[in-house]
């Protein structure tokens, strides 16, 4: 299933980076229903490109159907991604820890600025695939209903974190 999703920041282009990849905004992302608090398990620089490596953890309600064939304590992955600055586009690869030949998730997060400046749009594209026999489309379905309130939510998280860290 692909998708496509888009968050608008009233902040400069580079703030807005900045913030996704800082580590003390990464740990408040725990405030955000569904989602435990994010492991930053690597992070490497290399002039304009950054590395990542962030766990992440599900703790939202599964239906009795989806508790019978996968374990809540075991929805755990790792977000893998390369952001290059000079284009503020950072690629990710989605790589659980369980379940792995269940899911496949990759895709881009795009920064683009209006001519001001004040204001950043954070552009989302992606592909998601659940191997599972006659639920899988239903599956996804969910999943990118959830990474878009996740969006939502995550705007005023953001603003108020750069609201907070403005010098």
């Amino acid at each position: 299933m692909r998708f496509r999703l888009e968050q608008v920041f009233t902040a400069p282009l580079e703030d807005v980076e900045a913030t996704f990849i800082d580590a003390d905004f990464l740990a408040r992302l725990s405030e955000l229903p569904r989602l435990g608090r994010p492991e930053l398990l690597e992070q490497a620089v290399d002039g304009p490109i950054v590395r990542q490596w962030v766990r992440y953890r599900f703790e939202g309600q599964l239906s009795s159907a989806v508790t019978k064939v996968v374990d809540p304590k075991r929805l755990t992955w790792v977000e893998e991604s390369i952001l290059d600055r000079r284009v503020h586009r950072t690629t990710f690869v989605i790589v659980t820890d369980h379940y792995g030949h269940r899911l496949e998730s990759t895709g881009t997060f795009t920064l683009v600025a209006d001519a001001a400046n004040a204001r950043t749009t954070r552009v989302t594209e992606g592909d998601i695939k659940v191997h599972f026999p006659f639920v899988g489309g239903k599956v996804e379905r969910a999943i990118v209903n959830g990474l878009a309130e996740h969006a939502e939510q995550e705007v005023g998280l953001v603003q108020e974190w750069m609201g907070r860290t403005a010098r």
